[in-house]
């Protein structure tokens, strides 16, 4: 199939329900912006950005892309104590990975820190604002419930000069961290519990990445939200479902600002929110907070492990851009939350690998074949195909001798029903090589088959018989003279139920944990092999997709299942 490039919108494509809101828009008011769509993505720079992320960024570049405009990439950088540079520049990267462009579109929250000061001076000036001494706890305990309303704060009917000097004061560092807040004064009795009076800044003694130690007050992000949009020029701000409720606090900031004659420089509209379903995936959880605890608790090496559903994860794994971008693409955009299967992105992850993926042998768990009748000390060379998807690839030459490795699973001493491949007495055809059959086997002391003993035909190179006779099996080899030493990781889910939060009584999490989701094996690969760089996926024959691990030394090649060969979606989707 042909897969669809996610940075080239297709205009023709029906819209889905944020377009179709968006071409409204634009019929009733096309004038803003000069009739262009401005989108933002907005993550925070407190960790790597996972799948559910590279959902919102296809829909937020590509929305703007679509319409003309363009999408800022802003760093929601309003928590210095878990913010890091280190996350901004992963971020960047994925992006760029995913093959979206920001060029001059890159922003931060940090940016705005003056203006949405100014506009906190202002509020409180119209008595749409006060300094609180209450704790957070306390805060949280006179918030009341969905059924009972909040209690007013003792220090809500401070006049605007107390609260402009205290709010000064905060400013200027006089006061410790968790001492004071600025609230908005709303409505304590409101049916909406983000509109009691939400907190706009508290104090943080830290050093931001950005702005160093300029400030010791920080927005929060529902204060920073909707006025960083404004400021930017952002014309529909697209989120996820849980910021729905936030909206109506979103647009009382807006409102109020815009009473009081304030609005960013050049900037004559206000911007549009629009809310979609997130993704959520089986056997993981999108979760960056929960990404810190599988690795402080050491069920992974980092966060991009190749268990992870980090776009960092996912890259190390060799999950190409395009396949990501065509997996968002296909399952679209939605108003309701529901799981998408993991077999649909390994669907589109084979698709686009089976086009570009060199096809190599590789033998994860050897077992020798030793070809009896074949010259000792004797070698040759055999054409191989490159990738039979791609007639531009080539061949290359592939060592044989008398000793090969084959894998284990392609010999058994009793065969099962319907086996054909390797057993005392049955014939099968050596990919790209000859004829064998096999006549005889070693074991250890443990009654394990060390060795397997076969003899060939000279005339069947190629693995055709001259007389026509058929061979119903064919397996792969690596000549044991020639044959490169590698480590192979061969991942599964990094949990055993599909929600990793569904535990049995009295137990949590971490007993759904998938104690088999790494198995590290010692294989035998071709020597073409050598010169693979971290990054290369390539597709060992029979077996599954794999990719060159950046622990890889030189000679000695680590490699990570990307993705078996056999296409569960694809059965998944004939029983539908």
């Amino acid at each position: 199939m042909t897969m669809p490039d996610a940075t080239k919108p297709d205009a023709t494509k029906p819209a889905n329900f944020i377009q179709e809101i968006i071409e409204e828009d634009l019929r009733t008011n096309g004038n803003q912006a000069g009739g262009k769509v401005i989108t933002r993505f907005p993550p925070e720079p407190n960790a790597f950005l996972h799948i559910g992320h590279a959902k919102a960024i296809c829909l937020d570049f590509g929305t703007a892309l679509k319409y003309g405009g363009y999408c800022n990439l802003r760093m929601d950088d309003t928590n210095p104590i878990k913010e890091k540079q280190e996350f901004v520049d992963a971020i960047k990267a994925d992006v760029r990975w995913l093959g979206f462009e920001f060029e001059g579109h890159e922003t931060h929250a940090a940016d705005c820190f003056d203006q949405l000061y100014e506009w906190a001076v202002a509020l409180i000036k119209a008595g749409k604002a006060y300094v609180c001494d209450l704790t957070p706890d306390e805060v949280s305990r006179t918030r009341g419930s969905l059924t009972k309303p909040g209690t007013d704060s003792p220090f809500r009917t401070r006049s605007a000069a107390e609260n402009l000097d205290l709010f000064a004061r905060m400013k200027a560092g006089e006061f410790p961290d968790g001492a004071r807040t600025l609230r908005a004064k709303i409505d304590m009795a409101a049916a909406n519990v983000n509109l009691r009076d939400p907190i706009m800044y508290r104090i943080l003694h830290a050093e931001h990445q950005r702005t160093g130690d300029k400030w010791c007050i920080y927005p929060t992000y529902d204060w920073a939200h909707g006025q960083c949009d404004w400021i930017e020029g952002v014309t529909h701000s697209l989120c996820d479902q849980a910021y729905e409720i936030h909206r109506p606090l979103y647009d009382w900031f807006l409102d109020q600002l815009i009473a009081l004659g304030l609005s960013p420089k050049g900037v004559t509209y206000r911007p549009k929110q629009r809310e979609f379903a997130r993704l959520n995936l089986p056997y993981t959880v999108l979760s960056k907070r929960r990404f810190l605890d599988w690795v402080e608790g050491g069920h992974v090496t980092g966060l991009d492990d190749p268990r992870m559903p980090t776009l960092s994860g996912m890259r190390r794994r060799g999950y190409p851009p395009e396949a990501i971008r065509a997996f968002c693409d296909r399952i679209g955009v939605a108003k309701r939350e529901n799981v998408v299967e993991f077999a649909l992105l390994e669907y589109f992850v084979r698709e686009e690998l089976n086009k570009k993926a060199a096809r190599r042998m590789a033998v994860v768990k050897p077992l020798k074949l030793v070809i009896e009748n074949y010259p000792e000390g004797q070698s040759e060379e055999l054409d191989a195909v490159n990738n039979p998807e791609d007639e531009t690839a080539g061949s290359r030459k592939v060592p044989f001798g008398k000793v090969l490795y084959v894998e284990q699973d392609d010999f058994m001493e009793v065969p099962a029903p319907k086996y054909f491949r390797l057993y005392p007495g049955n014939e099968v055809r050596l990919r790209y090589g000859y004829l064998v059959r096999c006549t005889g086997l070693s074991k250890d002391a443990a009654g394990n088959v060390t060795e397997i003993r076969c003899t060939y035909e000279p005339a069947t190179r190629g693995g055709n018989a001259p007389d026509g006779r058929k061979v119903k099996a064919t397996i792969h080899w690596v000549s044991a003279a020639h044959a490169l030493d590698a480590e192979v990781r061969l991942y599964d889910h990094l949990f055993t139920a599909a929600d990793p939060d569904e535990a049995a009584e009295g137990k949590d999490w971490r007993s759904n944990l998938n104690p088999n989701s790494l198995e590290v094996v010692r294989a035998k690969v071709e020597p073409s092999l050598a010169g693979a760089k971290a990054g290369d996926v390539v597709q060992f024959e029979r077996l599954a997709y794999f990719c060159v691990d950046r622990d890889s030394t030189p000679g000695r090649p680590v490699f990570n299942r990307t993705v078996s060969l056999k296409d569960t979606w694809a059965k998944m989707a004939n029983k539908g």
